[in-house]
This record gives C-alpha cells, sequence and structure tokens, in this order.
C-alpha cells in the first residue's frame, strides 16, 4: 500500500467547498411533478396527519440537495394541509375518475386557495443545508428555529436520533416491475434456494408486489424484508427471518438479492453475513442485469489501514454527528481503549471531512471518525494519515497474536457498546492493577516507551507514552504558599512532570498564539508588551477608527 510522502496543501479547492461525502444518487425524474405526484412522492397527507396527531407547531422540512427544487412546492402543500384543506381537496379524489381527472381536480382546488400569515397557527422551516451527511438528520439547524419535528425527506441512514422526534419521508421512486422479475429469473435458476428480498429505502415500498409475483414463479425460499430503525439488525434497518432472529448464525445460508447499489459501509455489513449478494442496478438505462458483489479487495485495503494503526503513538477522535443518539458514549469508549492501550488521543469537532481539514494536524498518525454508520467509511486516497471506524480501531489497537481477521465488518455504534467483550473487560482491569502497582515508580519511569517493530515496514518504531500524573504527596503547608522563580530556558513541564511533547510545542512551533511576536519581560528595565489600543468600531460599510471618528 502506498501512502503520501508529505502532506497535502492544507487548502480546499473550490469545487470541494460543499463536497458531501454521502452517496451520491441520481434518480430518472420527470422535470417537474404533478400536483398528484408530488403528494404521492412526499407523502403530504401522511405527514399532516402525523402532525396533527402529536400537536407539533414548528416543522422542519430537511431536503437533499437534488429534491430542493421541489421543496417550495412541499411547502405549500404542507401548508394548506395544516389548515384542513388538504383532506378536503383530496376528499373528491378516487372516486371513479381516471388520474388525470383526479390531478385535475386537485389543482383547480389549489388555485383557488390563498395562504394567508395571518392565521397561520404553524410555522414551516426549509432546512437547505447539512451539517453533515444528506442521509443524518441535522437536529442542529432544526434547533436553530426552535423546530419540534423534522420531516426528512430521501433516503436516510435511520440512526436514532437524540433530541428532536422524526418523520421520515423516504419519497418512493417508480420501479419497473417486469425488467427486475426477468433478471431475478436470470440469477436464480433454483428455486429453491434461501434468497432475501431487500431494497433501499426509497424503493423498499415495492418488495411487497415483487415478492408475490416471485411466489407466483415459483420462488418458495423468499424472504421479504421491511424497513425498521434498528441499525444494530443483522440486517441494517431491516427485518429478519425468524431462525434468524434468535441468534443464529443461520443467515449465511441466504443469498441477498438488493435493488439499487448499497453505500460502501452497508456492503461490507453485508458481504460478510450473507452467502453472496447479486446487486440489481436502478441508474443503468439500458437492458437491466444483477451485478455480483464482490468486497474482497475492500476489506483487504481496510485490514491494510488498521494493521499500519498498530504502532501509531497518537490518535485523532473526529466527532462528525452531533445528532446521533449515544455518539458521546462511543467517543468516551474510544477514549478509554486508546488510553488503555498506552496510547495518546486527542478529539476533534468536524463538520464534512475532507482532506485539507486532517492535514492540518501533522502529530497524528490516524484519525477514529464517530459519525453516522453510513458514511463513516473513508477510502479516499487524498488523506494523509489513515481514517478507521471504532470497529476497526478495536482490532488496530490488538497484539499481532491477538488480531483474528475473519472478515467480518461492522459499523454500528449500539452493537459495539452491547459487545463489549470480557477480554477487552479483562485487559483494562489488568491494566488499571498495573498501573497501580506502578504509581511508585511514575517519577523515576522515563516518558519514552521501548521501541516496536513495525512488521510493515520492517523498522522499530519509537513513541512516547502519555504523560502520567503521578499520586499527589504530602507536603508541608508553608512550603505550599511559597513562591518559585522559574529559571530561565527551563524545560516545559505537564503537571509537574517534564513532557517532549509540551517541550517539541514550545521550541519547534514558530506561532505559539497571540502576542507570540513580540517578548515580555517581567524583569525590572525588561521591554513590556504593547500597549492597548482602541480599535474599530461599526459596520463593514464604515468603521469609525479611533476618538476622532475617522471613517474608513
Amino acid at each position: 500500500m502506498v501512502g503520501l510522502e508529505a502532506p497535502p496543501v492544507l487548502s480546499t479547492p473550490e469545487s470541494h467547498v460543499f463536497e458531501d461525502p454521502t452517496l451520491p444518487l441520481t434518480l430518472p425524474r420527470p422535470a417537474r411533478l404533478s400536483e398528484e405526484q408530488l403528494f404521492v412522492t412526499y407523502e403530504i397527507e401522511r405527514t399532516v396527519t402525523v402532525v396533527r396527531q402529536e400537536r407539533w407547531r414548528r416543522i422542519a422540512l430537511q431536503f437533499p440537495d437534488d429534491m430542493l427544487v421541489d421543496a417550495p412546492r412541499v411547502f405549500e402543500a404542507l401548508s394548506r394541509g395544516l389548515k384542513g384543506i388538504t383532506k378536503t381537496a383530496r376528499g373528491t379524489l378516487g372516486g371513479g375518475h381516471s388520474h388525470e381527472e383526479d390531478a385535475e381536480v386537485l389543482q383547480s382546488g389549489l388555485e383557488k386557495l390563498e395562504v394567508s400569515e395571518d392565521v397561520a397557527e404553524d410555522r414551516l422551516y426549509i432546512l437547505a443545508d447539512t451539517s453533515y451527511g444528506a442521509c443524518c438528520v441535522d437536529e442542529l439547524a432544526a434547533e436553530h428555529v426552535d423546530a419540534d419535528v423534522i420531516v426528512h425527506y430521501g433516503r436516510a441512514c435511520l440512526s436514532p436520533t437524540a433530541r428532536l422526534p422524526v418523520i421520515h419521508v423516504f419519497t418512493n421512486q417508480p420501479l419497473p416491475l417486469k425488467p427486475i422479475l426477468q433478471a431475478f429469473k436470470e440469477t436464480y435458476s433454483d428455486r429453491d434456494e434461501k434468497i432475501i428480498l431487500m431494497a433501499d429505502v426509497i424503493y423498499s415500498n415495492h418488495v411487497p408486489q415483487i415478492y408475490k409475483a416471485l411466489r407466483d414463479l415459483g420462488y418458495n425460499n423468499i424472504y421479504p424484508t421491511f424497513v425498521v430503525h434498528d441499525p444494530s439488525s443483522p440486517l441494517p434497518n431491516r427485518t429478519v427471518p425468524a431462525e434468524v432472529a434468535d441468534g443464529s448464525k443461520a443467515l449465511g445460508d441466504y443469498q441477498l438479492f438488493h435493488i439499487s447499489e448499497p453505500p460502501g459501509s452497508l456492503l461490507l455489513t453485508l458481504s460478510s453475513r450473507v452467502s453472496t449478494i447479486h446487486i440489481y442496478p436502478t441508474t443503468c438505462d439500458s437492458s437491466p442485469t444483477t451485478l455480483p458483489a464482490s468486497t474482497t479487495l475492500a476489506l483487504r485495503r481496510r485490514y491494510a489501514l488498521l494493521t499500519s494503526l498498530s504502532t501509531v503513538p497518537i490518535f485523532g477522535i473526529l466527532i462528525n454527528t452531533l445528532s446521533i443518539k449515544n455518539y458521546l458514549h462511543v467517543v468516551e469508549h474510544v477514549k478509554a481503549q486508546i488510553a488503555a492501550a498506552g496510547k495518546k488521543s486527542y478529539t476533534f469537532v468536524v463538520g464534512k471531512v475532507n482532506a485539507a481539514k486532517v492535514a492540518n494536524f501533522s502529530e497524528v498518525g490516524g484519525w477514529i471518525v464517530i459519525g453516522c454508520w453510513e458514511s463513516s467509511l473513508f477510502e479516499s486516497k487524498d488523506f494523509w494519515k489513515p481514517i478507521v471506524t471504532p470497529f476497526e480501531l478495536g482490532l488496530a489497537l490488538r497484539g499481532d497474536k491477538e488480531r483474528i481477521w475473519t472478515g467480518e465488518w461492522r459499523a454500528d455504534w449500539q452493537e459495539m457498546l452491547d459487545g463489549k467483550t470480557r477480554a477487552l473487560d479483562e485487559v483494562e482491569h489488568t491494566d488499571v492493577d498495573e498501573a497501580a502497582a506502578d504509581n511508585e515508580d511514575l517519577g523515576s519511569e522515563s516518558e519514552s516507551a521501548p521501541p516496536e517493530f513495525d512488521l510493515r515496514t520492517g523498522r522499530y518504531v519509537s513513541h512516547t507514552r502519555p504523560v502520567q500524573i503521578a499520586p499527589a504527596k504530602t507536603v508541608r503547608s508553608d512550603a505550599a504558599t511559597a513562591l518559585i522563580k522559574r529559571a530561565k530556558g527551563g524545560l516545559a513541564t505537564v503537571g509537574g512532570r517534564v513532557s517532549s511533547a509540551a517541550e517539541f510545542l514550545k521550541s519547534q512551533r514558530t506561532w505559539n498564539g497571540l502576542g507570540s511576536d513580540f517578548e515580555i519581560a517581567y524583569e525590572e528595565g525588561g521591554r513590556s508588551g504593547a500597549p492597548v489600543e482602541q480599535g474599530r468600531s461599526g459596520i463593514a460599510r464604515g468603521y469609525t477608527v479611533g476618538a476622532e471618528g475617522v471613517r474608513t
């Protein structure tokens, strides 16, 4: 595996300013949806019913970028529906009329209606951008408008939120039935095989119809999946067969037929749990055929990344979410793992991760991303240092003799929190006991750890241990209040101990903060700092400088 020789340029290209880390999704959509298509696609009636039942008044509407074109019309339709108009307008539909006649009735009814801001009791807000990925619910933006609920449109990772309730509208997309049946028959000639039928959330409403058609063709061992809000499920966010729900490994006897290409993290998770995977692409214009999914190369790359982190002394923890439930527990769990392995960690809160952001910290040897389980897989070669998931970190921190790669890959947090193994607990207790036994020797122990041999590079790697604070000793009361003059040029200390990391920052960094470009001397006769001067005041179109009021 070839790595970068030097950090990349620490500036974000203009083309990547609004880069979205989530899986791009291109759907064949008409130029403009009709009123009937708009009501069906965005589930206006269901949304209005749920909002009215729960008595929510401030509603935030979160759209992905490709659906913002419909946001004003959805806003208008929901505004009218929340005033009791949608039920009356749609009550005239379906009474033996054709779809064209229903659309004309609905259009004529909507044209006669006016939305008055004076009588509006509900407030709707359009969230035009997301702080993180489009598949995640943006609680942070919704709290800026004090929203009571978020209506999330488009495909979603269905990660549980921490504070606000969510209405998921998957915007069900059209899907031809005949090409799917033809591709299924060409892929599975044996009609007695165990097959799981699964689709992306935007096509999940077609699964019952496809299942019924396949049953009529003689396929008797097909299990249709349905959407559930459970990323920890053996099939993430999907129901599983009864024999799998009991905790057995019977899922390995099934083959998986997946409609639409899944994200990389979902594909790695599924590949380690089912026998084989065939993907039916929904963006192919020609005669569609299923594609066998192979994750062997991807798993090899991930294993190479995590083994390269086995000798890294400093880790960076990237918090890539502020909305997903239990993310703080995962951060603390990761910190404890790193500390138990005798390594250092620093925590960073970021929005959308890119190479320019993480390359600013050259001391960090590897990154752990705490974010959405579906968009936390970073395989770009632009990153100077590897970015791994908490599950992969657990493997990287194990010794070479204990690290066994079985091909299993997980991305869900809750499964990791619930699956704290007994071995890990024993390791942590052992480390605590050893640390307690060595407390009295902390003052004489060197901060540098013995060199460690890196099997990947064939070289010895030396690194420093985290600063260990020695237990406080009883001192005389008069000594505790005495002032001691610090000698010039003294070594940098942390908690009363000399720290090589602090000394490096002191001696090697060219900029140490505001005021570091001049020397402040506290001794008599020394040069004092710069005097405080009055700065500018006012607004950007005309600042006022000084007491004379000169405008610039």
